[in-house]
């Protein structure tokens, strides 16, 4: 399985999709209904979709398997008594397939799919372009409850652990979910990735001429060794260029908070970042989570 897409919804989504087209870097696919789909540069039918409605909402994080996997973990779902829809057996998106939505602990939105589609050819690989959803990080009361569910019943494993985040994974890479500790549940960020280190400073270069500044990075965080700069779209939600992420295996030997120390007045591997706490406090804190389909 993958982390495929993200669903959001916006009170203006012509506002939300042209900055993500431009400055941002992602390519519109077409619209249905009041959704349009926007992809990356990866061989994927789309990595985020926008719908028109009342609120800024997270609507679903999409995690694509194969119809056997999607069924596990639906069997799986029910077995746990979790949260979820009827199966869905022909979603009308880019890429259709079949699957269903779940609700985590506290609300959070998830939906797996089985693409019907083959997936289409990746598009030319621009220096400064996101090539895909990366990661998606949630805030959460209950950490430990959060991961027994991503780990028992959605087939997860934990990559690493810190004072105050869960990284957990499916394929590959070091993370695609993860976890932080918050008084209130909501979205924290969403990450796309970006080739190399310098795809992202050139990435935080046109959004700076855009109008719209890095609040935090660049750095190098230490969980996934991953390169990072942060940003608030106009859209409120903490979006995140990043690179280099750790790819790992069965072999990966998990971290724990005494393996992710940094020294004082520092908590990434650099060490010359900036941040404006007021700005990503004002959009990681507060982005909801939508009427769930579950």
């Amino acid at each position: 399985m993958h982390l495929r897409s993200v669903e959001l919804q916006m009170p203006d989504r012509a506002t939300a999709v042209e900055f993500l087209k431009n400055p941002w870097g992602m390519t519109e696919v077409g619209t249905r209904g009041n959704t349009t789909f926007l992809r990356g540069t990866a061989a994927q039918h789309y990595a985020v979709s926008i719908t028109e409605g009342p609120a800024r909402a997270i609507l679903s994080a999409t995690i694509a398997g194969t119809r056997e996997e999607v069924e596990a973990v639906y069997e799986r779902v029910n077995q746990a008594g979790l949260r979820h829809g009827p199966w869905i057996h022909a979603f009308d998106e880019p890429g259709g397939g079949a699957g269903f939505y779940a609700a985590g602990l506290e609300g959070e939105p998830f939906r797996f799919v089985a693409e019907a589609e083959p997936p289409p050819e990746p598009l030319p690989t621009e220096r400064a372009n996101p090539i895909r959803v990366a990661h998606v990080v949630f805030n959460t009361r209950d950490r430990a409850a959060a991961t027994r569910m991503f780990t028992d019943v959605f087939g997860f494993k934990v990559s690493d652990s810190t004072r105050f985040m869960t990284f957990l994974r499916c394929d590959d890479l070091h993370h695609v979910i993860a976890y932080a500790d918050s008084k209130q549940p909501t979205l924290n960020h969403i990450a796309f990735e970006m080739k190399d280190t310098d795809a992202v400073l050139r990435g935080m270069g046109r959004l700076k001429d855009a109008g719209c500044g890095t609040v935090w990075g660049p750095g190098r965080h230490g969980p996934g060794d991953n390169v990072f700069a942060y940003f608030v779209g106009p859209f409120g939600a903490c979006i995140e260029y990043t690179a280099e992420i750790m790819r790992v295996d069965d072999d990966y030997v998990t971290g724990t908070p005494d393996t992710w120390k940094f020294p004082d007045g520092r908590n990434d591997q650099w060490g010359i970042f900036t941040r404006d706490m007021e700005a990503l406090s004002a959009s990681c804190d507060t982005f909801p989570y939508g009427p769930t389909a579950a």
